[in-house]
């Protein structure tokens, strides 16, 4: 215990829920519970539950060292029991906090931390672990479905099924529809329900709306056993002020900043933790791994990683300082995120750590050893702008803004990036995504399947909110469930079947997905028509017959007889297009083979002629046939 102690004041301690919480243990041969917490500016701490009436007198903390590690031993409690600390401060004031370090907690409204033995559940999922340790995530296919439990499904609002429940239900439908990934809005505990779990009290405690940390440790479980990976939104940056809380836990600043230009989140109404301190530190790089190593999750999304690199974020003038180099970064909040990063990988290898950073800060998806921030992978909130502003032109008024549709490709390649359609673009009168399309009924439907085959055929492995699978008219409403009746409607129907259609060619496509962070993995065909918004590209994987000639047009016309540049003689198919009439398109599609014709265009040494579809994308393959290679 006392290397533990060193290492966590150190901020070294990588699996610090070990020695701090509350530990099924046994004594001098008697059974009971082992507490440990950490306040340093405590004059003195107790444990304090039903099992003494709340009466902090009866089980006095001992003070093991000067840094304020304070521990107990209780014979004859159990698992299942509910306690808190009662803590005096120097001011003389009692406080009842929850554990920082607990397991699990009591359901909202209802704060108390709730005893649950760390390694109590029997996994099954051996075959997934086995193959993720051997799988290149930078060269498979990912497509997550994101997903707030809550408001997929509940039996009324504020009453929810439990994670077995869900698991039930959820699995089945994300492996029918061809995701590779769930990716769930944060389930540490949080006691409001529309802070989605943005704003956490309990950082080792999974939420109990949705039933024990066992119960979710099955929905993990059977999601593996699917073939489903499951990703968890992580919130590192910041902790809601509520009073059972983190915030002043021991009467003074400790979790959070002293300074408050830099303690205070005012847009979110939070603190910022203080990165600068080394037992902060042990807290929160021993809860990522806590997650991935507890609960077998196979990556982390860490929200609002801008939030943490920034002084001045979300805050205006004079209300922020800079930094000793006269400038706005968070020096120690940038080299907490590197060593968290490193402790990760070296701990949990073979996982993602995809970063939401919004700004242009360079290499966040690089090694640490070079320069970069550590992720793996960044979400490319750049092209997620870009795009949605340009769907959401009339199309008549596209061709004036047809850098919104290429830009992306200037930088595709700098960081290793995930395409994000995520919640906040389709909440707080953002509109859903189908919404965000102009037009009448049916341009709606197409813009869509267009804008999805793009996100598809762009490099980046890919995200969508639960919903936009199956055209959701009304943005997302959080305290209800999703608008399911819309499923019974042919056009919704038709999106969900587009959906799998797509999951299925971009699983099936190496050319989609294998080459996605290096740049031989694309090539412009022609770029330029911004006249009429269409844009040609090409998408290559390591086998040179799996290249996929890439086809779209942003206008409702059609057009026949159009040329494309391809770069190889032959036949070329058209493997899948949005248009297809069983989808809900027009049905303008190439039937035919398409032939080449050894007449140079856009670049390329060879062309074909094919029908354009209104709204559309095409996806092409070339086809090797005896005919073509005797004329070879």
């Amino acid at each position: 215990m006392e290397q533990d102690i060193y290492l966590f004041h150190q901020g070294n301690l990588r699996y610090s829920y070990q020695l701090f919480g509350a530990h099924v243990d046994v004594q001098n041969g008697e059974a009971g519970i082992r507490f440990a917490v950490w306040a340093p500016n405590a004059v003195q701490v107790s444990v304090v539950g039903l099992f003494n009436d709340w009466d902090g007198r009866e089980h006095p903390m001992k003070k093991l060292n000067d840094q304020g590690v304070w521990c107990v031993f209780i014979p004859g409690l159990e698992t299942g029991m509910m306690y808190k600390y009662e803590i005096l401060t120097t001011h003389g004031h009692l406080r009842l906090k929850s554990d920082p370090y607990a397991f699990s907690s009591e359901q909202r409204p209802n704060t108390a931390s709730i005893i649950h033995p760390l390694h109590d559940y029997t996994w099954n999922d051996e075959e997934w672990m086995k193959q993720r340790t051997e799988r290149n995530i930078y060269e498979s296919p990912v497509s997550i479905y994101e997903l707030h439990l809550g408001s997929w499904k509940n039996i009324e609002s504020e009453v929810f099924y439990t994670y077995r429940e869900y698991a039930d239900m959820v699995i089945p439908y994300v492996k029918e529809l061809g995701y590779t990934h769930i990716e769930l809005l944060p389930l540490t505990e949080h006691p409001f329900d529309r802070s989605w779990g943005y704003q956490a009290t309990g950082y080792y405690s999974v939420t109990s709306r949705y039933g024990t940390p066992d119960d979710f440790r099955y929905f993990v479980d059977q999601c593996h056993q699917a073939g489903i990976g499951v990703l968890l939104d992580w919130v590192p940056g910041h902790f809601c002020k509520d009073e059972h809380g983190l915030r002043r836990f021991d009467g003074e600043a400790l979790y959070e900043y002293e300074n408050p230009s830099k303690a205070e989140k005012s847009q979110w109404g939070t603190l910022t933790f203080d990165f600068a301190r080394n037992e902060v530190q042990s807290f929160l790089i021993s809860n990522a791994i806590y997650w991935l190593k507890e609960y077998h999750l196979d990556g982390i999304r860490v929200d609002a990683v801008a939030s943490m690199l920034y002084l001045d974020f979300g805050k205006n003038d004079g209300e922020w300082e800079l930094n000793e180099h006269g400038g706005r970064e968070n020096i120690e909040a940038v080299t907490f995120v590197k060593k968290m990063n490193e402790a990760i990988f070296e701990e949990v290898p073979n996982i993602l750590m995809m970063a939401e950073e919004s700004t242009s800060w360079p290499l966040v998806s690089a090694p640490t050893y070079s320069g970069g921030l550590g992720f793996n992978y960044k979400w490319n909130m750049g092209w997620m702008n870009d795009m949605l502003t340009y769907m959401e032109l009339d199309p008549i008024h596209r061709k004036y803004h047809h850098h919104l549709l290429t830009f992306s490709l200037m930088y595709a390649f700098s960081e290793n990036f995930v395409l994000p359609i995520s919640h906040d673009e389709v909440v707080h009168g953002k509109k859903s995504l189908l919404n965000k399309m102009p037009g009448d009924y049916w341009q709606k439907f197409a813009n869509l399947r267009a804008f999805l085959a793009y996100m598809y055929a762009h490099p980046g492995k890919k995200l969508l909110f639960m919903g936009g699978e199956f055209g959701q008219f009304d943005e997302w409403k959080d305290m209800e469930e999703l608008d399911w009746k819309l499923l019974d409607y042919d056009s919704h129907a038709s999106i969900f079947n587009y959906i799998k259609q797509l999951h299925q060619l971009y699983k099936d496509m190496p050319a989609l997905w294998e080459l996605d962070h290096k740049e031989e993995g694309f090539f412009w065909i022609d770029p330029n028509n911004n006249e009429q918004s269409i844009v040609s590209f090409a998408r290559n994987s390591r086998a040179t017959n799996d290249q996929l000639i890439v086809v779209c047009n942003f206008t409702p016309e059609v057009y026949h007889n159009y040329s494309i540049g391809v770069p190889e003689q032959g036949f070329y198919e058209e493997v899948f297009t949005s248009d297809a009439e069983h989808f809900g398109g027009s049905g303008q599609t190439n039937g035919l083979r398409l032939k080449t014709v050894p007449v140079p265009w856009q670049g390329q040494d060879q062309q074909i002629t094919m029908t354009i579809p209104p709204l559309g994308v095409s996806f092409l393959k070339r086809t090797v046939t005896k005919e073509v290679e005797h004329e070879e």
